[in-house]
């Protein structure tokens, strides 16, 4: 559990959204790149600062830094709510989405894609 090792809990955080990152499409070879490249794909604000919060966190558990679970261990907590939040807005959100426009009849998801590709070629 967290309170064991909110110190440990954190530096696994930013391995699990290095991981997610890269699921998400990026090279993950620098996590702070892999999240701009996100961001420049559309990633949204608070998307972002979740991912820069778990991220700055979880190195400066393993490196030297400002910020120090040990001081306060509900942020290892807070680390886990926002690793929740980033895996519900890129992952789990878009798959319940896509679900339910699955089930639309046929003839009206042709309808949206024949409005949506006019849309494209269109100034």
């Amino acid at each position: 559990m967290f309170q064991d090792s909110p110190r440990s809990s954190a530096a696994l955080l930013r391995l699990a959204i290095q991981k997610l990152c890269i699921a998400l499409g990026s090279p993950g070879k620098n996590l702070n790149e892999d999240i701009g490249g996100l961001v420049e794909q559309g990633l949204p604000f608070q998307v972002q600062r979740s991912l820069d919060i778990v991220r700055v966190v979880g190195n400066n558990q393993v490196h030297p830094g400002v910020l120090d679970v040990r001081d306060d261990p509900s942020i290892a907590m807070t680390l886990f709510e926002l690793v929740n939040i980033i895996v519900e807005d890129r992952i789990a959100r878009p798959k319940q989405v896509e679900a339910l426009y699955a089930k639309l009849p046929e003839g009206a998801r042709k309808q949206i894609e024949e409005r949506d590709a006019k849309s494209k070629t269109q100034p």
